[in-house]
């Protein structure tokens, strides 16, 4: 179901709390499931007597949040009280227990969510696939005797939603790592404006480029989600499709594009134009400036050997290869270089900023490439990167501009998911929603 399929029937008396919390939990221990690799740690007791606690307010007449009793995921970076964020990294497995609860997670609790436990990611957050080699990797929700990726990093959250071990689930998204997984599992992603959640208390990748964003089955569910992240008290009314003014960017977002992503790209943009929107392609050539802004992701890679320096000096054999060799770069740069970076990141905002003025959104295929199966992603470190470098390349580049996106499932029913990618500037994260809302159902070929 979806969240707001459970707020109903949770208010109407249908279900009890309780009740979805034990289908989640049922959900999670299938064992012909992937409960065992989506979650690193499920808190069965805790989530069971959060959900009574909200049952038992519910009978006593309150009137409680859209979210009260409503199971949730959250990914292994954000503390919990009592909870080691380990980063799904064996070098943090052993670390203290949080002391107290994240931003996010405090402001989850306020509302009554309940979280039914902890999700598996890439190590760190540093990829786009989802592969772990500590943890084991969860299957994408498609085609899953063949064991395709679940996209990155926040695999676990996107799995635990496609499966129904949760109604939706938190991740974060450093390059794309919110909507990818979403993109790639036929979900609906969405990736705020940086500053909109407070990031207190996650571990981080990057600094610069951080996000903290929901993965549910619907954009209203986001919306829903978003709310109660970034502490927004209002809500974005659904746009009219006619007339919406939609921008397409052929700079780098069309590139080299495989042909099922090709095929369920346009055929989305031809049921928005049927629909009434205006569908303009633009070269908007400043998108190819990203390949500056931050050579070869450097960005991220000197924050995020900031970061672990400190673990790397006694604890680098426990780390992912892969992980590894994308961190140590950033050791070599130096602080004139950063500082530059910074100075072209900043250029890059204001530039993205002016080039979509006069649109409603930016609309580009969230992935080039539908989910490759784990064993071909993974069969060596050149297939690896190559894969991982494609499945980045479209959303990091919305990080780059500190812009806000969600990713809408295009496909066909049947085929492999295909994700379409609505993006906006910083701070445009309404009219991206209410973007949302209005074409959801247009760009899923629903009538």
């Amino acid at each position: 179901m979806t969240i707001a399929d459970c707020s109903r029937q949770l208010a109407a008396g249908t279900l009890t709390s309780r009740q979805l919390v034990e289908r989640a939990l049922a959900a999670i221990d299938d064992p012909q499931g992937e409960g065992a690799r989506a979650f690193l740690e499920v808190h069965r007791q805790a989530a069971l007597a959060a959900a009574d606690r909200v049952d038992a307010r519910r009978r006593a007449g309150e009137r409680l949040h859209a979210l009260a009793g409503v199971p949730l995921s959250l990914k292994d970076l954000f503390d919990e009280a009592g909870a080691v964020t380990r980063g799904a990294s064996t070098v943090l497995s052993r670390a203290p227990a949080a002391a107290r609860d994240s931003a996010v997670v405090e402001r989850l609790r306020q509302a009554g969510a309940v979280i039914v436990g902890r999700t598996n990611l890439t190590e760190f957050a540093y990829s786009g696939l989802g592969i772990n080699p500590h943890y084991g990797t969860p299957r994408n929700a498609f085609d899953r005797a063949a064991g395709r990726v679940p996209g990155g990093s926040s695999s676990g959250a996107a799995v635990s939603v496609a499966d129904g071990m949760a109604a939706g689930a938190i991740g974060t998204d450093t390059g794309g790592s919110v909507r990818i997984p979403a993109a790639l599992n036929g979900l609906v992603g969405f990736k705020p404006t940086a500053h909109r959640v407070p990031l207190d208390g996650m571990l981080p990748l990057s600094y610069t480029l951080d996000s903290a964003g929901p993965i549910a089955r619907t954009v209203a569910d986001c919306v829903t989600l978003d709310r109660v992240l970034s502490g927004d008290a209002g809500a974005p009314a659904p746009a009219r499709v006619r007339g919406l003014r939609l921008a397409v960017p052929t700079t780098v977002f069309h590139d080299e594009l495989a042909p099922d992503v090709a095929r369920a790209f346009a055929a989305a943009l031809a049921r928005l134009s049927a629909a009434g929107a205006v569908v303009v392609e633009v070269p908007m050539r400043e998108i190819a400036d990203a390949a500056a802004v931050s050579p070869r992701g450097a960005l991220a890679s000197a924050e995020a050997f900031a970061i672990h320096r400190r673990w790397l000096a006694d604890g680098a054999a426990q780390y992912d290869p892969r992980v590894l060799s994308r961190i140590r770069p950033g050791e070599a740069l130096s602080a004139a270089d950063y500082i530059d970076l910074l100075r072209l990141r900043r250029r890059f905002v204001r530039t993205i900023a002016d080039a979509s003025r006069g649109y409603d959104a930016l609309l580009m295929p969230t992935t080039p490439d539908s989910a490759p199966t784990i064993a071909e992603a993974g069969r060596d470190d050149a297939t690896y990167f190559r894969y991982n470098t494609r499945m980045l390349r479209n959303t990091a580049i919305v990080n780059l501009f500190d812009g806000c996106a969600l990713s809408l499932p295009c496909h066909e029913p049947g085929a492999a998911p295909v994700g379409l990618m609505v993006a906006g500037p910083q701070d445009a994260d309404d009219r991206v929603l209410a973007v949302g809302l209005a074409i959801e159902d247009v760009v899923r070929g629903r009538p």
